[in-house]
């Protein structure tokens, strides 16, 4: 005859939630410290006084094309500061395996950015034989857009 130890012969049919508790909150942990550390670019002061229309979802697309132009002398695409007599080469290497439909390049702009200098961005551009320019723009908190 055997000697039992600490229990019944019944078997234990209740979840130990413990160890997935702790394991949720690593993983919990991991995304929120990897998440801010995903954002592509350099942060632009976007303008916010105007109602914008519902934001275009391949501006967030690893294969889209974003100038970024935080002040007046730097262009960035991507982390990458380019020259503005080098943006156009760059823009042209990203844009030869795309489809017509989808050559399209985005810029945002500083709020302290000149005019003058979005301009010669955007003739830089089409200079690459692009037609569709998208300017981004932060969306204005509590108010809908009209229609």
């Amino acid at each position: 005859m055997a000697m039992q130890i600490g229990g019944t012969e019944e078997y234990n049919s209740e979840i130990n939630v413990t160890p997935m508790v702790d394991v949720m909150l690593v993983l919990l942990i991991i995304f929120m410290i990897v998440t801010p550390l995903l954002q592509q670019g350099v942060s632009v002061n976007l303008p916010r006084d105007m109602v914008s229309p519902d934001e275009d979802a391949d501006i967030a697309k690893d294969t889209s094309v974003v100038i970024a132009i935080p002040d007046n002398n730097n262009f960035y695409i991507g982390k990458e500061q380019y020259p503005l007599t080098e943006l156009g080469e760059k823009i042209k290497r990203l844009m030869e395996n795309k489809t017509p439909d989808k050559r399209i390049v985005y810029i945002k702009s500083g709020v302290e950015v000149d005019y003058g200098k979005v301009v010669e961005a955007i003739d830089t551009i089409r200079k690459q034989d692009i037609d569709k320019i998208g300017l981004v723009a932060d969306k204005k908190k509590g108010v809908e857009p009209k229609t």
